[in-house]
């Protein structure tokens, strides 16, 4: 019999639960939990009909992070009509709610469900690599269904390691990491710093990086991204190096109308790291690109993917003031 693999580490990120968590402050994440929890058990086709109304609401409304989606729209496919990216907008949007009308589903079911419900793509690239003793890094980029191959892989027994930004509302941070780690792994929390993600790689995790979010210019580069430039974090090269690890690319989806997630997992990067961190850099966007293009609706397009521009404007604010006129 093997020794089960103990997961602790003093170093990551590790919230219980506390009592101040029942206090009056929380009463509506609670209640938002109740509410939510017997939507999740509706048939999808009943949370498909539900996403899709509330979609086209907020396409009309262009309000918040439909404001937000429109403008990376705008800036990503310049190529477009109002129409096409209004289209892309309304299936995005329909597919996040049935995603996350459907998100307590994966702490209410069983990691059987989870395999059932799950088909997985490539899966071979990640033992490949594993077979010839190499370490690494998957590069996922934030779909609707970013946490699944964690998750997923994790009940297979693959330990994994991530990191993340703590969230502001305590008891959503608790039950968040309470489902990513249900059956094993790793969460680093992003302000404690890369060391122990890396030492976490070397030592036999497969690395989670997400790669598309904005960190400010202090900490990025611009790098080409769709019909626009992008801040960029530069250091997946360096991060390839030092944790000796090949990058693997996944992209994961869910099908919004039967409720199936969908992971694509691709040949590690070659030739990577280049030693040049805009050319790695560019890969890296270039693989978001790919796919985000290819399957628009799965993308978080309403993230401020592109709030540090080189001429110092903030796009969200301008539109959202244009609205205002």
């Amino acid at each position: 019999m093997s020794a089960q693999r103990n997961d602790f580490d003093p170093l990551a990120y590790n919230p219980v639960f506390q009592w101040h968590f029942l206090s009056p402050k929380y009463w509506g994440t609670w209640l938002t939990l109740v509410l939510l929890i017997p939507i999740a058990l509706l048939p999808v086709s009943v949370r498909y009909w539900l996403s899709k109304k509330v979609a086209n609401w907020l396409v009309k409304s262009r309000k918040g992070t439909a404001n937000t989606a429109w403008v990376n729209l705008e800036l990503c496919f310049p190529e477009k009509t109002d129409e096409q990216r209004a289209d892309i907008l309304r299936e995005t949007l329909t597919t996040a709610g049935v995603f996350l009308t459907g998100f307590s589903l994966l702490t209410l079911r069983s990691k059987h469900w989870l395999n059932k419900q799950c088909e997985i793509r490539g899966l071979e690239n990640i033992h490949n690599a594993q077979r010839q003793g190499k370490n690494a890094i998957l590069l996922v980029p934030h779909t609707w269904a970013i946490d699944i191959p964690a998750i997923l892989l994790a009940s297979k027994g693959m330990p994994v390691s991530a990191m993340a930004k703590k969230q502001s509302n305590e008891v959503m941070d608790w039950l968040m990491h309470r489902q990513r780690v249900q059956y094993g792994g790793r969460v680093y929390e992003r302000s404690g710093g890369v060391k122990p993600f890396i030492k976490s790689v070397r030592d036999g995790y497969l690395g989670y990086y997400l790669p598309d979010q904005d960190h400010g210019p202090e900490h990025s580069i611009f790098v080409d991204f769709f019909a626009t430039t992008k801040a960029t974090l530069p250091g997946l090269g360096k991060l390839s190096k030092v944790s000796k690890a090949v990058i693997i690319p996944v992209y994961a989806m869910i099908d919004a109308k039967t409720g199936r997630y969908v992971i694509e997992i691709y040949p590690d990067f070659e030739n990577f790291p280049t030693g040049n961190e805009l050319q790695d850099a560019r890969k890296m966007n270039a693989f978001i690109e790919q796919l985000a293009g290819q399957y628009p609706e799965q993308y978080m397009w309403i993230l401020k993917l592109l709030k540090t521009q080189q001429d110092g404007k903030n796009y969200y604010k301008l539109a959202k003031q244009n609205l205002m006129k």
